[in-house]
């Protein structure tokens, strides 16, 4: 399903997403086991109790969450987006093999997708890569989730080395600790958790987060 919208300034950001994913979906698992940590934890973390029916994904990639998510809730409808067609359709194969019930949709995460219709929504390291627009998407989320929703997040926090925040820059990620205030201003926290990688090279958060009710 394609939802993408047709501005101009959304256009060019799925274009430049899509050019730089022509040549990492080729190897995005094959690599990014190495270095996007917390993303099974943070999957994990969501406790049993919160059963969740609607399930989506912001930014699935090739679909390596999706798949976990619906094996750990085999009862969910659950559904990813992402704004890359080649990384869709990575993600298409993945998931046809899986055999299970999930929706793909392209879409920038701009605006609602459904307002008030999910229980669990996951960021996994896509927020770092959503600029502009990350505030935009965290709204986004709140208004997609049902009242007492949980919102699950992975992904870079910050890093004490400038030459290596102005490379991560070059690949589309910001990294200075912008995320985590809002995620607490916005959702009441349920699990925060900060940890280092590589002896402090850079560091990555684990966030779950309630929807006030």
């Amino acid at each position: 399903m394609d939802l993408s919208s047709t501005t101009p300034e959304l256009r060019e950001q799925a274009e430049e997403m899509r050019r730089y994913y022509r040549f990492h979906s080729k190897i995005y698992d094959l690599t990014r086991w190495s270095f996007l940590f917390g993303r099974d934890r943070v999957i994990d973390r969501i406790p049993e109790e919160v059963a969740p029916k609607r399930i989506l994904e912001i930014g699935c990639g090739t679909g390596r969450n999706l798949i976990r998510l619906a094996r750990w809730f085999p009862e969910a409808a659950v559904t990813g987006i992402d704004v890359s067609d080649v990384m869709l359709k990575v993600a298409e194969k993945n998931i046809r093999r899986h055999g299970g019930k999930i929706e793909l949709v392209k879409y920038n995460y701009n605006r609602p997708l459904k307002p008030e219709g999910y229980d669990l929504i996951l960021f996994s390291y896509s927020l770092s890569m959503i600029n502009p627009g990350w505030r935009e998407a965290l709204n986004s989320a709140r208004r997609d989730l049902a009242p007492g929703g949980w919102l699950a997040v992975a992904d870079f926090h910050e890093t004490p080395v400038p030459a290596f925040r102005r490379w991560m820059g070059v690949n589309h990620v910001r990294m200075e600790a912008h995320l985590l205030p809002e995620l607490g201003n916005l959702f009441e926290p349920e699990v925060i958790e900060l940890k280092s990688a590589y002896c402090g090279w850079w560091w990555y958060l684990v966030f779950l987060g309630v929807k006030p009710r």
